[in-house]
């Protein structure tokens, strides 16, 4: 329960992981090039880095990394100096920029859940009163209590359908 809660943390919490998924991509990419900067093709093997990271840590669809030419129009936006390369912290931004509509999109399916789904429960909750033998104890959970039961239920098919 303690990590969903994370997820729902908001921009802090969106800001943490991408430092982690940068710092951790920069570096292995970085170890094997020698140098403090990427590259335009060390840069697109990171990108294919991080999507795969971003794929296996957040909820929702599977996000499809940028194009090349997409990659090569952001970086030559990203790169402050003008060198070609891209160092430690144009990297965090450049992948701020091309993760920007993820995380909305990542955002919005947890909003609909969160909102959806305990009008859901409370609606089949009085369906569910009518049903012999389970009506009785549905009738004795108070709303609140089987309004998050049904959203974490929710949440947990909708997680295990992801990993399917």
């Amino acid at each position: 329960m303690g990590q969903l809660l994370d997820k729902f943390q908001g921009k802090e919490w969106k800001e943490k992981q991408i430092r982690i998924i940068t710092d951790k991509v920069f570096n292995r990419v970085k170890d094997d090039a020698g140098r403090p900067t990427l590259t335009f093709e060390e840069l697109y093997i990171a990108v294919l880095l991080i999507y795969n990271d971003l794929n296996k840590r957040l909820p929702g669809p599977h996000f499809d990394p940028p194009t090349k030419e997409q990659i090569k129009t952001l970086m030559q936006e990203s790169d402050i100096n003008f060198d070609g390369e891209l160092d430690r912290e144009e990297f965090v931004k450049f992948i701020r920029r091309i993760t920007k509509d993820t995380f909305i999109s990542v955002s919005q399916g947890l909003i609909i859940t969160l909102a959806v789904a305990p009008t859901v429960a409370l609606l089949t909750k009085r369906t569910c009163e009518n049903v012999p033998g389970v009506g009785k104890v549905v009738q004795k959970v108070p709303n609140s209590i089987y309004a998050s039961l049904v959203t974490l239920v929710i949440v947990a098919f909708q997680q295990g359908a992801e990993r399917s």
